[in-house]
């Protein structure tokens, strides 16, 4: 049986992070045959939060489950898009009633579904449930019908991410990192067929900080005073990873960090 191929779509910056996966994925999809596309969208709206019109972007341009994290509630109408649209999730372990799912099962008549996880930290980040505590539940819960299996695990420090990743190896087929913006070059195979990385990376301009103008960053930091960081829109980049998966055990047999230039305008 061929193995699922799954990409994941680091951080998708505003405007030009969108342009990427809307210009990009078409064609990458068309060369890997992916059986499934997720991508972090939290800031895919003006560089903070998501909007129903921007998740839709995403959604059309054949991206599966926008997963997301910290901002995703920067945009006022965040909550209604959580729960009305099921393929955008929101953190797992926020506290009981917040609106929208930490999961989502992406049915492949035929075969086994390929379910996705959103989780976030509380290392250097806002603090929720304990994460470590969430997944197991959720992800015995899962199993049940799948051992096709995605966490996108939203944290700030390495440390957390690769403990997530240790204590998940042989439950889940991938644990991947997203919210640092900067591509990890620490790709691996766990000895019970999980893939892990670190961070996935940014997808939007990466001639500036972390998705944003390098100007009023530095001047942030050189003064203390408050600054608006514009988008930054040059070297357009789409950054993320590409995982194979044993379709009948859920075990990875391999990963690899992809980086795709947008070509210039």
């Amino acid at each position: 049986m061929s193995p699922v191929k799954v990409l994941f779509i680091g951080d998708v910056v505003g405007q030009p992070g969108r342009k990427a996966v809307q210009q990009l994925l078409p064609g990458l999809r068309t060369r890997w045959e992916f059986e499934c596309v997720v991508a972090n969208g939290e800031n895919s709206a003006h560089g903070a939060g998501i909007t129903h019109s921007t998740a839709q972007e995403l959604l059309n341009a054949g991206v599966d489950v926008i997963t997301s994290g910290d901002h995703v509630w920067d945009q006022k109408e965040a909550a209604t898009l959580l729960e009305k649209e099921p393929r955008c999730l929101r953190p797992l372990n926020y506290p009981a009633g917040v609106p929208g799912n930490g999961s989502f099962v992406v049915a492949r008549p035929g075969r086994l579904p390929f379910a996705v996880i959103n989780l976030q930290g509380r290392t250097f980040i806002s603090a929720h449930d304990n994460p470590f505590l969430a997944v197991e539940t959720e992800v015995a819960r899962l199993r049940k019908s799948t051992p096709l299996i995605l966490v996108d695990f939203h944290a700030e420090a390495t440390s957390e991410k690769v403990a997530l990743g240790w204590m998940l190896d042989g439950q889940v087929s991938a644990v991947i990192g997203t919210h640092t913006h900067i591509q990890t070059a620490d790709e691996r195979i766990l000895p019970n067929g999980t893939a892990c990385l670190t961070d996935a990376g940014c997808t939007g301009g990466q001639a500036g900080v972390l998705g944003r103008e390098w100007a009023p960053v530095v001047h942030r930091y050189r003064t203390g005073l408050p600054q608006r960081f514009g988008i930054c829109e040059t070297d357009v980049q789409l950054q993320g990873c590409i995982i194979d998966i044993d379709d009948a055990t859920g075990r990875a047999r391999s990963i690899h960090r992809v980086i795709e230039k947008l070509p210039p305008a």
